[in-house]
């Protein structure tokens, strides 16, 4: 996702926000560390930012955001972000939502679901094709 859109975008804002409801291996710095990390390559303007509290339109007002980036890997991501998009269009009508799906080989990967497999029999192989390699590092430091 950092990747294609940098290249649609002159300037990429990657935004890590806090998530009440998940319960997170890595914390937030680590977490933008590692987001610093990946996105060092990519050519074009991309810089990561941490939101902790607030709203993400609220952040992109802030810095002169026009378009939010969302990815959608299944029609459940697509029913969540499409309620959404609609809920920071009424907050602010001029930030649009724009949705990208990921390439196919990525499409049923979630932090969620490589978090349920870490820690489990075999483990380590399948972690480490699914992560980039420092994030698989992270993922193995915090194992037992």
């Amino acid at each position: 996702m950092i990747r294609r859109g940098a290249e649609l975008f002159d300037e990429l804002v990657v935004v890590l926000a806090s998530n009440p409801d998940k319960k997170c291996l890595l914390g937030m710095q680590e977490r933008r560390e590692l987001l610093e990390k990946v996105a060092a390559d990519v050519p074009g303007k991309v810089r990561i930012a941490t939101v902790e509290h607030g709203f993400l339109v609220d952040f992109a007002r802030k810095v002169g955001a026009r378009y939010l980036l969302r990815g959608i890997r299944d029609t459940r991501d697509y029913e969540y972000e499409k309620q959404m998009a609609r809920m920071n269009a009424r907050m602010d009508g001029e930030i649009q939502t724009v949705f990208l799906t990921p390439p196919s080989e990525l499409e049923e990967i979630s932090s969620s679901l490589v978090r349920g497999f870490a820690g489990m029999q075999g483990w380590e192989r399948w972690v480490k094709a699914c992560v980039p390699p420092c994030v698989y590092d992270a993922i193995c430091s915090k194992m037992p």
